[in-house]
C-alpha cells in the first residue's frame, strides 16, 4: 500500500470528512452532531492557525485517512508533559473501509509516521488519544508509542503518548524489518 499527502481544502473537503467524522467509531472526535459548514469552519480555522494542520492520505488517489500535525506547545497539552523541541503532535482518523483489508490500519499508521519522522527536526511524536478509545491505543503501541500519563483536557481524559524516532524504528523492526533498515540508512 503506498498513501500520499495533501493538506486538507476545508469547504471542498468538508463534505467527505463530515461523512467520517459522524460515524459512530469516530466518536472520540467529538463531532457526531456536527454539520458540514460547522466541519469545514472547524477545518478553516484550523488550517489558518499557523500551528496546526490537517491533511489527507491518498491511496490512489482516493482520500483513505485524515492526518493532523500539530504543536503541543501550542495546544491543551502545554503544560502537561515535559514538552521539548521537536515533538509534533498528532490525530489520525481512518476513512471508513469499503472493504475490511487487513493490515490496512497499520499501514496507515507507518505512512502517517514515516510522514512526520521525515521532517528532520521531528524527533518525537505526542499523542493524546481519549483513554476509552482502546482500539488507537493498540495501534500507537504497534508503532512504537509508549504511554506516560493519563491527562485531562478540555474535553476527555486522554493517555498522553510519546514516541521516539528510535522507538518507531525498533517497531518497524518487527513490523516490516525491510522498512527498518532504510530508515536507519542500513539498507543493503
Amino acid at each position: 500500500m503506498r498513501f500520499g499527502f495533501r493538506p486538507v481544502d476545508p469547504d471542498a473537503d468538508a463534505a467527505l470528512l463530515h461523512s467520517w467524522v459522524i460515524l459512530d467509531y469516530a466518536r472520540f472526535w467529538g463531532m457526531q452532531s456536527a454539520t458540514v459548514g460547522q466541519v469545514a469552519s472547524e477545518y478553516a480555522q484550523l488550517q489558518a492557525s499557523g500551528h496546526h494542520r490537517a491533511y489527507l492520505g491518498l491511496e490512489g488517489g482516493t482520500p483513505a485517512f485524515l492526518m493532523e500535525r500539530y504543536d503541543p506547545a501550542r495546544s491543551p497539552l502545554h503544560g502537561l508533559y515535559d514538552g521539548q523541541p521537536g515533538d509534533a503532535g498528532m490525530h489520525l482518523l481512518v476513512s471508513p473501509p469499503r472493504l475490511p483489508r487487513r493490515g490496512f490500519t497499520t499501514a496507515v499508521m507507518t505512512a502517517v509516521m514515516d510522514e512526520l519522522f521525515a521532517d528532520p527536526a521531528v524527533a518525537r511524536v505526542v499523542v493524546e488519544p481519549d483513554a476509552a478509545n482502546h482500539k488507537i491505543h493498540a495501534l500507537n503501541a504497534r508503532v512504537g508509542f509508549r504511554k506516560q500519563a493519563l491527562v485531562r483536557l478540555p474535553d476527555k481524559v486522554a493517555w498522553l503518548s510519546l514516541c521516539t524516532r528510535r522507538q518507531y524504528t525498533d517497531a518497524l523492526r518487527q513490523l516490516k524489518p525491510g522498512r527498518a533498515a532504510i530508515l536507519e540508512g542500513n539498507a543493503p
